[in-house]
């Protein structure tokens, strides 16, 4: 068989249609392809119905080698993969002895009478084998055909995240012949830049196809892809790293981490490595920030950073701290200065709790545009109290929901100790 060079994927399901569930399979698929040089150049959702997968499947299989679905290999009625497959092959499905047998002791296994329904899921056809699935009832299918002189595989798998990644590695790719090509890739991950203007920075090298140069908008800030392809991984290092290194040229100052770095383990790593104790005071992520720094900490250990944390929506919210050593400072968070506000709340969380750094957000405040309220900017602000002084910076962000501000004045913040962290 030659190596499969090309592939097209195809959901199955038509609660992804409806959007009740999310596609992850798709986009886990697509990068474990990519991992293995293999260009994928279609990727669709398709609903249960046999008539639309069957015509997918078809178009699928005139233009790539491999056509991977995902779902639709269950027990009901509704569940058309293995009858689009067997349509577009002109083929009949029949019971698998052997799958029948392995079906029957599963439910045994398990105390249950397997239901009439489920001997479906052991059909195969003649020119398909079967792929195990030991974490679920629904085998997988790998079949292979021709069409116009071309071989061609079409692979089904289950639906379930856990049973589709299990049989990926275990079943279906030992039966691949994949491209001895490599493909190598590294991500820069940016701050206090939009894609747009980064776009601009980068404005040439965007258009090249090998090495190429992408940009995505991600939670944690704008995230650069730079990728090479070449016949080793020797040669795919060797094309990939001049590229990278005119890549970081343009992107200099503006970079936080890499590939899979997470931006509050790096937090926590400085922290542990200067022996600095946190406090977070946090007025206004809704809990964002001091939960990414918490699950980044892990369990509490001898080089744990962060001595106390406070969730609250006002600042008089500081008197519940032990110890305080006075009251709180006075201020009214709607007409003072975001900065200011942030600012007394670092400075006093970091005294009452006895903290080398304390890193606080303000509560939010709305700031109509115009004299027009439709139009508002919500206004808070970071500060970080240190043995050196305070910093602190207002944070304007525009009206596109509570869930996006705090993820983004949480990245702000953890952005702004970074790079505090990384200055001294």
């Amino acid at each position: 068989m030659t190596p499969i060079r090309s592939a097209e994927i195809i959901a199955v399901g038509t609660e992804l249609l409806l959007g009740e569930v999310d596609d992850t399979n798709s986009a886990w698929l697509a990068g474990e392809l990519a991992a293995r040089s293999v260009d994928v150049y279609w990727s669709l959702r398709v609903g249960d119905n046999r008539a639309r997968l069957g015509e997918a499947i078809a178009t699928a299989l005139r233009r790539t080698d491999l056509v991977l679905l995902s779902g639709g290999l269950g027990p009901t009625e509704d569940d058309v993969t293995r009858e689009a497959i067997a349509d577009v092959l002109g083929e009949t499905p029949a019971v698998d002895p052997e799958l029948e047998r392995w079906l029957r002791e599963r439910f045994g296994r398990l105390g249950r009478d397997m239901p009439s329904g489920n001997l479906k899921q052991a059909w195969l056809v003649p020119s398909a084998r079967s792929l195990a699935n030991p974490a679920g009832t629904a085998p997988g299918w790998l079949a292979r055909t021709t069409v116009d002189g071309h071989e061609r595989l079409v692979a089904a798998l289950p639906g379930p995240p856990r049973e589709l990644k299990r049989m990926w590695h275990e079943e279906l790719v030992p039966e691949l012949d994949f491209p001895e090509a490599a493909f190598v890739a590294t991500t820069l991950k940016t701050h206090g830049i939009g894609e747009s203007h980064l776009a601009r920075l980068l404005e040439g090298l965007t258009e090249r196809a090998n090495p190429s140069v992408a940009t995505y908008a991600k939670r944690d800030g704008v995230h650069v892809r730079v990728a090479a392809k070449a016949d080793t991984e020797k040669a795919a290092r060797e094309l990939l790293a001049p590229a990278l290194a005119e890549v970081e040229r343009h992107l200099a100052g503006q970079v936080w981490g890499r590939d899979g770095e997470d931006l509050a383990a790096l937090v926590i790593a400085l922290l542990r490595a200067r022996r600095t104790r946190l406090a977070v005071v946090d007025c206004a992520s809704g809990g964002a920030l001091l939960n990414g720094i918490d699950e980044a900490a892990g369990p509490a250990d001898e080089g744990w950073p962060l001595v106390y944390g406070v969730i609250a929506w006002r600042d008089d919210a500081m008197a519940v701290l032990p110890a305080a050593p006075s009251a709180p400072p006075s201020f009214d968070p709607v007409d003072a200065e975001a900065a200011t506000v942030a600012a007394q709340l670092a400075e006093s969380g970091r005294a009452r709790c006895a903290a080398d750094l304390c890193l606080a957000l303000a509560p939010w405040r709305v700031e109509p545009m115009d004299g027009t309220p439709a139009a508002a900017n919500w206004t808070s602000a970071w500060a970080i109290a240190g043995p050196n002084g305070t910093e602190a910076r207002r944070v304007t962000l525009p009206d596109l929901g509570y869930g996006w501000r705090r993820e983004r004045v949480a990245f702000t913040a953890l952005v702004a100790l970074w790079s505090q962290l990384t200055r001294t």
